[in-house]
């Protein structure tokens, strides 16, 4: 008896989840329904790809982890791993499923796509973007270029024999004559090594930052070196040269100061310089070597120097004074604390700093203008408001036509410095700022006649890619690549969207903007967002480029981390990872090639590759 009423629950439960599969089946079927006219829209090579995705977003509608369970003690598949074949998926355990229920005469045709096709145009659309598989290697990397890459041939050759595929050029910085002196040298590297590498051009799109801070007297400090135990090991030296025509220090030197000739002129090795520094201090220079008409002088002591400093000489009875030549002045920054108010300008007058009475209660809150004062019609009370990369955080408390109010909330206690032209985020906010400005727009000639790739800043509407596309087509670069920058909730928000539009063209990727996102989204949520992204990304056939921060620390400092190389590895799951310029950026692409190189024998999406491990030969 509890064999069969073991039987007959089984029964019941392969039903159950024929009947539920069937349902979610039928809702594939309608959402693509829906959206057939979108998809006989879009570029042929992406048709099929967009029905995938339309069938894995029907798909991920559903909360599947009680099925996913269920189908797991059957041995089926949990449609866990589906992303890049859905409906072909779902058939396969709907056919599993009848035949666990004796219904074979009732099995599905299993007309739609088959397994494989999707990985393929996967490859495909891949390879089509950021050009063929390495050679040993799956997954790209991309490079941005330094403007040394302009002027250094030997660095952009090194990076391309490193392991290099693709290099980005930022022309939110530098001019058309040296990106053109980029792909010089990179397609003379590519002449030479008989490689071939891609070229991403990154439109700026609308840049929000902070505007001009004020600036105060300039102050050098020198100093000589100590031992630890307060001894002089070795004393400050500074260069002067005439103001007239200065010279270019011929030994290594603390400090430079300009002073006029006429003065310099007089003064002799041995000789002593007195000054009072700007704290009124005495101090001393001794002129230790003659070079030409300039002097290597050296100091014992502390001091700080500014443009209103007096030298003194004495010789033979005499006393000659002269200034020090003009030091620039320097920006002053706002420094910030939780809980200080913060107004935000709508002008680009230079910032002011807080004053304060006695008490250190604000007699006038820090002020400081925006690059873009049309967001003062977006923005509204109670929307979150970060700064500089999330270093500084606040909430908007009051908007009017001249500034916006904001209380600081994320702040260090000591204070955070807060300078001009630092990124704003406004990830609540419905902004209405255009994708595409006219800067981008002028740019796109250039694209057109030198890169294979566009990277599209600020992307948030369909239309914003529409845009876009009828501007390629202008200038005869419809045929370039499109690579749409997910930096913005609003951009993740509506990926699926964003995607389908952009498959109107023949090229498309995606890239995971990981370090804007953090800003956007919250960091604790980094992981999973770009996750998702992948996950949507696939399941359009679209390859995906990891960026932001990948070896940073490396690259700028030489220095290798255990999390960095982690946060490396996980870059097998997409097509390209992305590095940022740095010193030892051409080390970095070699231990990121060694990384992905390793990882692709365990890694392959999202699926492990059980590959034989070295481990499991263990003996008793």
């Amino acid at each position: 008896m509890p064999t069969s009423y073991s039987r007959d629950q089984s029964s019941a439960d392969v039903a159950h989840l024929i009947e539920e599969l069937s349902e979610i089946d039928r809702e594939m079927v309608a959402l693509e329904e829906e959206f057939s006219q979108e998809i006989q829209s879009l570029h042929t090579a992406h048709r099929e790809s967009a029905r995938n995705l339309i069938h894995y977003m029907s798909l991920r509608r559903h909360d599947l982890r009680p099925l996913q369970t269920q189908l797991a003690s059957y041995g089926l598949s949990s449609l866990g791993r589906s992303e890049s074949q859905v409906a072909a998926n779902l058939d396969a355990v709907l056919k599993a499923l009848h035949c666990l229920g004796g219904e074979s005469s009732q099995i599905v045709d299993w007309k739609r796509s088959q397994f494989a096709s999707g990985r393929s145009l996967l490859h495909k659309n891949t390879a089509a973007l950021l050009g063929p598989k390495p050679e040993g290697r799956t997954v790209r990397i991309m490079v941005t270029m330094p403007l040394e890459a302009a002027l250094d041939y030997a660095l952009v050759r090194d990076l391309l024999q490193s392991g290099m595929n693709c290099i980005r050029i930022n022309t939110a910085h530098d001019d058309e004559a040296g990106w053109a002196h980029m792909v010089e040298n990179l397609r003379r590297a590519e002449s030479e090594l008989t490689q071939h590498c891609k070229i991403l051009m990154d439109l700026p799109g609308p840049k929000l930052r902070t505007g001009p801070t004020a600036s105060i007297p300039g102050v050098i400090k020198v100093q000589p070196k100590r031992d630890r135990f307060g001894n002089i090991v070795e004393p400050a030296k500074v260069w002067l040269t005439p103001l007239e025509n200065p010279q270019p220090a011929a030994a290594t030197v603390d400090a430079v100061f300009t002073v006029p000739e006429d003065w310099l002129s007089g003064t002799e090795p041995g000789q002593w310089i007195k000054f009072l520094d700007a704290r009124g201090k005495s101090r001393s220079f001794t002129i230790s070597m003659q070079s030409e008409r300039s002097r290597v002088a050296e100091c014992k002591q502390t001091a700080y120097i500014t443009s209103e400093t007096m030298l003194q000489t004495f010789k033979d009875g005499q006393t000659k004074t002269s200034r020090i030549g003009e030091i620039p002045a320097v920006p002053q920054p706002i420094v910030l604390k939780p809980g200080d108010t913060l107004h935000l300008l709508s002008g680009q007058n230079p910032a002011h700093v807080a004053t304060r009475d006695e008490h250190e209660k604000y007699l006038e809150p820090p002020s400081i203008g925006v690059t873009l004062p049309q967001i003062f019609s977006d923005v509204r009370a109670g929307e979150k408001i970060w700064f500089d990369d999330g270093k500084i955080g606040g909430v908007i408390v009051a908007v009017d036509d001249r500034r916006i109010t904001v209380e600081i909330t994320k702040a260090s206690s000591k204070g955070t410095k807060l300078a001009a032209d630092k990124g704003i985020n406004l990830p609540d906010t419905e902004l209405r700022l255009p994708a595409l400005t006219a800067d981008d727009i002028a740019r796109l000639p250039f694209f057109a006649r030198y890169a294979d790739l566009v990277g599209y800043s600020f992307v948030r509407h369909p239309s914003d890619i529409h845009l876009l596309q009828a501007e390629l087509e202008k200038v005869n670069g419809e045929g370039l690549g499109i690579v749409l920058k997910i930096e913005t909730r609003k951009a993740f928000e509506s990926l699926p969207l964003l995607l389908l539009a952009a498959m109107r063209s023949p090229r498309v990727g995606v890239m995971i903007a990981r370090g804007d996102l953090a800003v956007e989204c919250g960091y604790e949520r980094t992981g999973e967002l770009q996750e998702e992204i992948m996950w949507v990304a696939e399941a359009a056939h679209l390859p995906v480029i990891w960026a932001t921060q990948v070896l940073e620390n490396f690259a700028k400092k030489g220095q290798l981390s255990r999390a960095e190389i982690t946060d490396a590895a996980m870059g097998e799951r997409a097509e390209c990872v992305m590095l940022n310029k740095g010193p030892f950026i051409v080390q970095a692409v070699k231990v990121l090639d060694d990384v992905l190189r390793r990882m692709q024998r365990h890694q392959a999406k999202k699926v492990s590759l059980l590959r034989p491990l070295t481990i499991a030969h263990f003996h008793r």
